[in-house]
């Protein structure tokens, strides 16, 4: 029996209608698009679809492109958002990650929020602004706004929505799973910063060079993290790297007890790297920190198709699609069996 969840996507989008509304708040909207997500989905069509469209708020409007794989008959998939780094676009980002193919693998959307040289001359996402590091304005409401958009058109797992990035994506990453939790489950850096480890482009040089000494923590949920960084990087400074594991386990009340164990590998014909694992007790996993030696700024793994690429490493897209899949799977777990997570009573 072949099941239609569309009906799925068409509440969710009228609960959130309903909830601005009361609250005086103006609901997103779709450009006039025929291929725009969630109009074309009672028609699905058949081979998989990277659709352009348009997402606008009071703080601006960005473009994105969104990715649906093959796989997509309506059933409910997880999402990706993923941000590009400076001087990249959505296309030149997908080539080069391939996370599009990983996508038709595993059954997830994902989307490609695009940067205007207008808000940046060389594309880069603004995180060293302090603008866009608070929650309700700024990128990260633009980002956010994205991922919202996707969910209410298609029948997107909440539980299972995370955002990644490279470079100035990969900080602005941090930054917005840091302000949205309720949004995204986990969060993905490879060459990037910490949360916070700039408030104008003097300090984000230094944090670039030396490290975030001034980052901050958040008063916001820790989120899972999974780090990918070269040991080689000239652009951004591998002690970041270290920076956002240690951001994120000091953020988790349970961080100092968290478990961990380091494995040595390297790619056939490539790079040598070291992986670190660190989890609570009963497996729930709190972050991944990959070191790939010999690397410099570039996505570890990826294609000679797009810009800032190194195939000789582990593939991150790959690993961040696993690590994700893990805390989403324990996520949905602890949904379908509430009886284990549930607070005894007095």
């Amino acid at each position: 029996m072949k099941l239609n969840f569309s009906w799925l996507a068409s509440l969710r989008k009228a609960v959130r209608r309903l909830w601005m509304r009361r609250r005086g708040l103006p609901f997103p909207t779709l450009p006039p698009d025929e291929d725009a997500p969630g109009q074309s989905l009672p028609h699905h069509q058949p081979g998989p679809r990277f659709i352009a469209g348009l997402y606008r708020n009071e703080f601006g409007a960005r473009g994105y492109k969104l990715y649906v794989p093959a796989s997509f008959r309506g059933q409910p998939m997880p999402l990706l958002v993923m941000l590009h780094g400076c001087t990249q676009d959505p296309d030149d980002f997908a080539a080069g990650t391939r996370m599009n193919q990983v996508a038709e693998e595993e059954e997830c959307f994902v989307v490609y929020p695009a940067q205007s040289p207008e808000a940046n001359g060389a594309r880069c996402w603004n995180w060293f602004s302090a603008l866009d590091q608070k929650r309700g304005q700024g990128e990260p409401s633009i980002i956010a706004g994205i991922a919202r958009l996707v969910m209410d058109a298609y029948p997107v797992m909440p539980e299972r929505v995370y955002v990644a990035g490279l470079s100035a994506g990969g900080a602005m990453a941090a930054i917005v799973g840091t302000l949205y939790p309720d949004v995204f489950s986990a969060v993905g850096v490879h060459s990037g910063l910490p949360f916070a480890s700039a408030q104008d482009l003097p300090s984000a040089l230094g944090a670039m060079r030396r490290g975030a000494a001034s980052a901050r923590d958040s008063n916001y949920g820790p989120q899972p993290v999974i780090v990918f960084h070269g040991d080689r990087d000239e652009v951004v400074h591998p002690v970041n790297g270290e920076d956002v594991i240690a951001q994120g386990l000091r953020s988790h009340p349970l961080g100092r007890s968290a478990r961990y164990s380091t494995l040595s590998g390297q790619t056939p014909g490539g790079h040598e790297y070291t992986h670190t694992r660190h989890w609570l007790k009963g497996g729930t996993p709190l972050g991944e920190h990959w070191v790939i030696h010999g690397a410099g700024h570039a996505w570890s793994g990826g294609s000679a198709d797009g810009s800032y690429t190194d195939a000789k490493g582990p593939d991150a897209s790959r690993e961040m699609m696993r690590f994700f899949s893990t805390v989403g799977a324990r996520a949905q777990s602890a949904i379908s069996s509430p009886e284990r997570t549930a607070p005894v009573a007095a």
